[in-house]
């Protein structure tokens, strides 16, 4: 650390905490930025969401302002703040228009619009609003480019120093001053101050079990795995420590892509530390709209609906969880793209998996025990401990209902409809995968925290899934990229408006 006064501290190095870092040295500030990692480069997001952004213009990609900022609020149940809504709608393109135009094409990548999101129903009313990070012929960029944030940080004057992370805030007369800071190797403890504010950038708490059973308890009987390793809830603990507030209620980005035992009890089964698609538990084609019932063999939702949803509906269900069924007609290429579905579900790229990489995963599963096959119905029922009779009688319905090509029970669909009249038959025990906690700190929006009264607490700035009030409940998938952007658009408000206090 080459001194202990700067104008701002950035504790956080990815999304956000890059983007503060850029925009206030942009800005004349003299940035220091901590993070407890070694490097943050695998962490920046590359679907990216926008409205008018120069990618999406040329695509000739047109989304509505206020239809997008009503849709989001209505998804919170306006458990929102819709100024917020607002604020990132009229400065999404200038975040991802910067990445793109001073970032990535220097280095010959760029943003493409993905413009084919479906709006066909009301459940699945989409957007298009993602941006993916590509190679100049809008293939699959193997790259990361969060080490070029980070250089154009430096570049900028920006300082890094790695394996320091936020223990308490340094006030003075209400006002944030400065950051005690701990080397997480050594233990050392150092005070820095800060002459202009320090923006929280750290994420939210999914690895905090403690915290997750004060703020968010239901969300480890909805997961059973935590994405989210790094965000052990310290930035927001030290900002509620000098008086700031956060959401009263839970909100969590959650993916119904969690094999677990047959048998898992899903009150107490939540680990943390595991990281997609690599971890055992991983099952992509959890969030296809196949076929899913609760543990009693019965069908309970419409399994076309955003991701989260899936545990949502399960939580009103014995055992909290829900199986999926499916075959070698739905898990085949041309079942697989009829689904249409979007941002990293979708097939092939900007997805994660093609079809052959799909079904690799799942004999992946298979040998895990996550995954069962069978020749029969009758079979798959005793592998997955579900009632034989009750399965079987679903699945006639079902076929009943894919040979109709209408779903008269939950209004499926049609294209989502895939019969299971031939085996052989897959099913797992699925659950949710916590990717992070997005109740945060209060913030308006000058990415200022707010304290009880509502007021901002002089020298405090959040950004990222950190901060709060744009969220709540589920996180609406049908606008692909939004929480990325969230935190980058947020991170560079948060840089601009510290550096000009």
């Amino acid at each position: 650390m080459k001194s202990n006064e700067y104008d701002i501290i950035v504790a956080g190095a990815s999304n956000a905490g890059g983007m503060a870092a850029i925009f206030a040295a942009k800005n004349g500030a003299k940035v220091l930025v901590i993070d407890k990692a070694g490097s943050t480069k695998y962490l920046y997001r590359d679907t990216i969401a926008s409205v008018d952004s120069k990618a999406q213009k040329a695509a000739g990609v047109k989304i509505d302002k206020t239809e997008l900022i009503n849709f989001i609020a209505a998804f919170n149940q306006y458990n929102c703040d819709m100024n917020l809504l607002r604020t990132w709608v009229e400065n999404s393109a200038k975040a991802v228009d910067f990445i793109d135009d001073e970032v990535l094409k220097p280095h010959g990548a760029h943003m493409m619009s993905t413009a084919d999101a479906p709006k066909s129903t009301y459940v699945n009313k989409a957007f298009a609003s993602g941006n993916e990070v590509s190679n100049s012929d809008d293939s699959y960029w193997e790259m990361n480019y969060g080490q070029w944030m980070i250089e154009k940080a430096e570049k900028l004057g920006a300082e890094f120093n790695w394996h320091q992370k936020l223990e308490h805030l340094i006030t003075k007369d209400g006002k944030v001053i400065g950051a005690q800071i701990r080397n997480v190797d050594t233990d050392e403890v150092k005070c820095v101050y800060a002459n202009k504010g320090v923006i929280i950038c750290t994420g939210g708490y999914g690895s905090n079990l403690a915290l997750m059973q004060k703020w968010d308890p239901l969300g480890i009987k909805k997961n059973a795995y935590s994405d989210s390793q790094r965000d052990d809830g310290s930035g927001i603990v030290a900002a509620m420590e000098v008086g700031a507030v956060k959401d009263e209620e839970p909100a969590e980005i959650i993916f119904n892509r969690a094999a677990v035992p047959v048998g898992t009890n899903a009150k107490t089964f939540y680990k943390i530390n595991h990281t997609p698609p690599k971890d055992p538990g991983y099952l992509w084609l959890g969030s296809y709209p196949f076929l899913k019932v609760n543990l009693r063999g019965e069908r309970f939702f419409n399994e076309s609906s955003p991701y989260q949803y899936n545990m949502n509906a399960a939580m009103k269900q014995p055992g909290y969880l829900s199986a999926m069924i499916w075959n070698e007609k739905g898990m085949s290429y041309n079942g697989l793209k009829e689904c249409h579905t979007l941002g990293c579900s979708r097939l092939g790229y900007p997805g994660i998996f093609t079809a052959e990489e799909a079904r690799a995963e799942v004999e992946d599963r298979i040998k895990d025990g996550l995954v069962k096959k069978a020749d029969t119905i009758e079979e798959l029922a005793k592998e997955l401990n579900i009632p034989a009779d009750n399965l079987k009688k679903t699945v006639s319905r079902y076929n009943e209902l894919c040979q109709k090509n209408k779903d008269d029970d939950f209004g499926k669909e049609s294209n989502r409809l895939h019969d299971l009249e031939e085996g052989p038959y897959y099913g797992a025990i699925l659950t949710g995968r916590l990717l992070a906690t997005l109740d945060g700190l209060r913030i308006n929006s000058k990415m200022e925290v707010l304290n009880e009264a509502g007021n901002p607490i002089e020298g405090l700035y959040a950004a990222g899934n950190c901060s709060g009030g744009f969220f709540w409940g589920s996180y609406p998938d049908r606008v692909p990229g939004l929480t990325a952007s969230h935190a980058q658009t947020f991170g560079m408000l948060a840089g601009i408006n510290a550096a000009n206090r």
